[in-house]
């Protein structure tokens, strides 16, 4: 950690040297340490700091970004050149319109010392309470355990300064036996949070249950989804459809349909990059302020997020603070997510089930197409037969291909706790229940 101060003075240099008509600063800085295990053994414990300096130089309506570790003032002034030099030989992009202007931005407490300070010991106890367990049932445990402290500041030449530092921790196992594997995971910012003994515990418990696996055919079933599973759908939404850019360039799911129903009416879905359950960020990665965002209300579509780019190409938008790092094919997308809670158990879901198939997480899930929000991918760690209200067998693991929309105007039930879950790339973690959906589209088998 480098503190507000020593960052501040980075973007002040990066400014001070730089001669376009407009210069944004991004500086980031990471410690991250990581324990990794594998067959009940520690096998790397790792730590990294790193600072990066990201200068975007706007001339007239051409634009250059350069990037850098080095933080002298030597290679700060080279690298404002470099910036300036690519924007040079670029074409000027006629929808420009400029950086962003300051705005009041509300701070949140994201930082806790403890994460911060966290020693491999304590991240060692909590892998050893993880592969006690797994020994103690004859199985392997492999997974990680890490903590990061991260900053983030933003300058630019219009008067923009945005300071922020978070911290995250994580742990996660897979569980494996001769025929069957559980898994595990926890995210939070203050690593006291964790209960790595729960963790194993879940996973050692869906290893034991999941043992000898038998096939079923594929089909469309009932499925009880955990929350991982539900989270990675919800990702999957905000990464496909819900920014602006994949609106205007007409290959969002959104398209034509906003005020319109899209999912079923247990469906709400927001964006909140100020809540305090997950890792939030109370400004984007251009200093604008971030706004809650409520994207799919009650089934009905509602609005999608916005950087300042996007805005600017619109009549009366403004930016929601949702801009990802310059220069990226992305546009905005939403990175703190929740899915609105219902009020069922899983063991309630369960029991109200006929036939269906109880789904812990998904794996290698693929979007297929974006605009019918087709996704396909396999259940893994844990996927067992519901009979008549009650499981009854493990199952060979299945893959999917099937509509998430069409999923969520299909959901029964939901679960009542919305519970984090980091989903997609990065430190972003997804709020979400867990689901009965009727109908879910399974398309093939496997031989595990």
């Amino acid at each position: 950690m480098l503190g507000e101060a020593r960052l501040r003075t980075i973007v002040e240099a990066v400014l001070g040297a730089a001669t376009a008509d407009q210069t944004e600063v991004l500086v980031t800085t990471q410690d991250q340490a990581l324990t990794r295990f594998a067959m009940n053994t520690i096998h790397q414990n790792v730590a990294e700091t790193d600072v990066n300096v990201r200068v975007r130089s706007i001339l007239g309506k051409r634009i250059g970004v350069a990037t850098g570790n080095d933080i002298t003032d030597a290679a700060l002034t080279e690298l404002v050149r470099n910036a300036e030099t690519a924007a040079g030989f670029q074409q000027e992009n006629p929808e420009f319109r400029s950086l962003p202007e300051p705005n009041p931005i509300q701070p949140v407490n994201a930082y806790v010392e403890s994460t911060a300070a966290c020693s491999p010991e304590t991240r060692a106890e909590g892998v050893g309470s993880i592969v006690r367990q797994a020994k103690a049932n004859g199985l392997e445990a492999s997974g990680a355990f890490s903590t990061s402290a991260n900053e983030l500041f933003v300058g630019n030449s219009l008067g923009v300064r945005a300071y922020h530092a978070g911290t995250t921790a994580n742990v996660m196992t897979v569980v494996m036996g001769e025929t069957g594997s559980g898994y595990g995971s926890e995210a939070a910012q203050d690593v006291a949070g964790l209960d790595p003994t729960e963790v194993g515990r879940i996973a050692v418990e869906k290893a034991v249950r999941s043992a000898d696996p038998v096939k079923i055919e594929p089909g469309e079933y009932t499925v009880i989804l955990e929350e991982s599973a539900v989270a990675n759908m919800v990702f999957f939404l905000g990464y496909l459809g819900l920014g602006a850019l994949s609106v205007q360039e007409k290959r969002s799911f959104m398209n034509d349909r906003f005020g319109e129903a899209i999912t079923g009416d247990a469906i709400t879905i927001r964006d909140n990059g100020l809540d305090p359950r997950g890792f939030p960020l109370p400004f984007d990665f251009e200093g604008v302020p971030r706004q809650q965002v409520s994207l799919i209300e009650n089934g009905i579509a509602r609005s999608v997020v916005y950087d300042s780019f996007t805005a600017g190409r619109e009549e009366g938008k403004a930016s929601t603070g949702h801009a990802l790092a310059a220069p990226n094919a992305l546009g905005p997308i939403p990175i703190h997510l929740a899915m609105s809670p219902g009020s069922a158990s899983i063991d309630e879901m369960i029991a109200s089930t006929e036939r269906g198939i109880w789904v812990t997480r998904f794996h290698y899930t693929n979007p297929v197409h974006p605009v019918k929000t087709i996704f396909t991918g396999m259940t893994r760690d844990g996927t067992f037969l519901i009979e008549n209200g009650k499981v009854t067998k493990p199952l060979k693991n299945l893959r999917f291909t099937q509509s998430i929309l069409g999923a969520f105007e299909n959901v029964e039930a939901l679960g009542r706790e919305a519970k984090p879950v980091q989903a997609g790339f990065g430190n972003i973690v997804t709020f979400a229940p867990a689901a009965k959906i009727r109908g879910f589209r399974f398309t093939g088998t496997t031989d595990f």
